[in-house]
């Protein structure tokens, strides 16, 4: 292999390299995007109030026979 051919395969690397971390960068970018879209969403919920005019035995347990 001469130095040409060496030099071709380092630069090659490099521009691996490069695109995985501009490649990351964007996913984390779009990660964080969406992580505040869903905290946005959670904080538009209205909040959860249980009536108090039930006794504190009721909705603890769910159904699951039909």
């Amino acid at each position: 292999m001469d130095v040409g051919g060496i030099a071709s395969l380092a630069t090659g690397i490099e521009q691996v390299k490069t695109a995985q971390s501009v490649s990351v960068a964007v996913l984390k970018k779009a990660l964080e995007a969406q992580g505040s879209e869903v905290l946005s969403l959670l904080e538009a919920l209205p909040p959860v109030t249980t009536p108090s005019n039930l006794p504190p035995h009721l909705g603890r347990n769910i159904n699951t026979t039909a």
